[in-house]
């Protein structure tokens, strides 16, 4: 089968701070050309611009059908990728080929017109997508009830606001009947009764066979949406495969997630063990500066022991709240019935495995303790800051927001017909009475 979206060897370069360069010679402009050759993410050159390579010796393929996840933190080129394929900007190397009708959304209201009424704009976005006007008309009024602006269609649409120029510009790009739909982080805009909507719709659209590329840092809608995802880090394809491993790798994409504590002099207790250092990884060990909900975490205390203290009567626990200072969870050790043998040694890790962690997406702050006969050896506030991603905890792609509550909770849902309840209620009833 023939890739719908083949990218070779993509590169975009933003020249920064540049100021007009006076006329170079021949043998000059080679001398810069040969200097260039070799790319860096960000360079200087010969006339004092700096060079930022938004995208570098980018390649992938995309075969119809597909729904692709685009993943990376903020500033590893992704909006960059999504504006070359929708032919916004040009490449400054390389190539991307589209082999089908692309709709984009990658901003909010993109090729809309201020003055023009939203049906004149959804006639005139499908125009600039190339569809025929018997197509538009087709889908025109399931453009307008997905929207939900029917009684604000022949009004121009700067005015507005900015959630219905939101609901409308997804509208066309989703209904509208391309073969492929580019869509960017934009949705983060609507309401999370708009977002559910949309996320619902890219699944309609993925279903129906169309290909999708998909710009998230939702990660239960990367998961749930995507079977393939691509990792971009600075600039460059860090990895392309199963959407479950892309997301790991983008988890663990930064070796950052530790905190060194020696010279925090805030901390309480006797000293006799103390907390040195902070880590986070994941079950296979690698470090994570983002955790997703539900994903399965390992954080590690690090201590020391002074001298002479082997006692491995120690209860270390760790303690989970909000940036208010609202307590979410509790563990430690002693809940677990967990310990650490006869003797503690003098250097080593306190390790509590949190499994399918039960946090939306947020930053929480971790504080920590260690104790030894109901009195602290040592003892840290907001010792860590946990970084939570929207992770797909319930495996239906959606995950409840942060301001809906502070705790993920695994419960099941079930049906009880009315004669089944009224006759067991009849019966205790009457089992009371006797």
């Amino acid at each position: 089968m023939k890739p719908i979206i083949r990218v070779n060897n993509l590169s975009k370069r933003y020249r920064i701070g540049a100021r007009r360069a006076p006329y170079s010679t021949l043998r000059e402009t080679l001398a810069q050309r040969f200097r260039s050759s070799s790319k860096m993410f960000s360079s200087v050159d010969g006339n004092g611009e700096r060079n930022l390579w938004a995208l570098s010796d980018v390649s992938f393929e995309v075969m119809p059908g597909e729904v692709v996840g685009v993943i990376g933190r903020n500033g590893a080129g992704k909006s960059t990728l999504l504006k070359i394929l929708s032919r916004i900007t040009r490449p400054t190397e390389g190539h991307a080929l589209l082999y089908g009708r692309a709709s984009s959304l990658l901003e909010v209201g993109p090729g809309f017109h201020a003055e023009l009424s939203g049906r004149e704009n959804i006639y005139l976005n499908g125009a600039i997508l190339g569809m025929k006007k018997t197509e538009i008309d087709r889908k025109f009024d399931e453009i307008v009830a997905f929207a939900e602006i029917e009684n604000f269609i022949e009004t121009p649409v700067k005015r507005y606001s900015s959630g219905m120029y939101v609901r409308l510009a997804f509208a066309v790009a989703a209904h509208l009947e391309t073969e492929i739909i580019i869509i960017d982080e934009v949705l983060a805009v609507g309401d999370a009764q708009f977002q559910k909507k949309c996320l619902g719709k890219i699944g309609d659209v993925a279903r129906s066979g169309r290909t999708v590329l998909f710009v998230s840092h939702n990660m239960a809608a990367v998961e749930h949406l995507c079977r393939r995802g691509l990792l971009l880090d600075q600039g460059r394809l860090a990895y392309a495969g199963t959407q479950t491993e892309t997301i790991a790798r983008y988890l663990a994409t930064s070796n950052t997630g530790v905190e060194d504590l020696r010279e925090r002099a805030d901390r309480r207790g006797s000293g006799e063990v103390a907390v040195i250092r902070i880590e986070i990884k994941d079950t296979q060990g690698r470090p994570l500066e983002t955790i997703a909900s539900g994903q399965d975490v390992d954080i590690y205390l690090h201590y020391e022991a002074k001298q002479g203290f082997h006692h491995a009567n120690v209860i270390a626990g760790l303690l989970v709240s909000t940036p208010l200072g609202v307590p979410v969870f509790l563990q430690h050790n002693r809940l677990t019935r967990d310990g650490w043998g006869d003797n503690l040694p003098a250097r080593g890790a306190f390790v509590c495995r949190l499994r399918r962690l039960p946090l939306p997406a947020s930053t929480y702050h971790l504080t920590y303790s260690l104790m030894r006969n109901e009195e602290y050896l040592d003892t840290l506030d907001n010792a860590f800051e946990l970084n939570v991603v929207a992770g797909d905890f319930y495996g239906s792609g959606e995950v409840p927001p942060a301001t809906h509550g502070c705790c993920l909770v695994d419960a099941e849902w079930r049906l009880e017909s009315g004669t089944n309840v009224h006759q067991e209620a009849e019966s205790e009833a009457v089992g009371g009475h006797h």
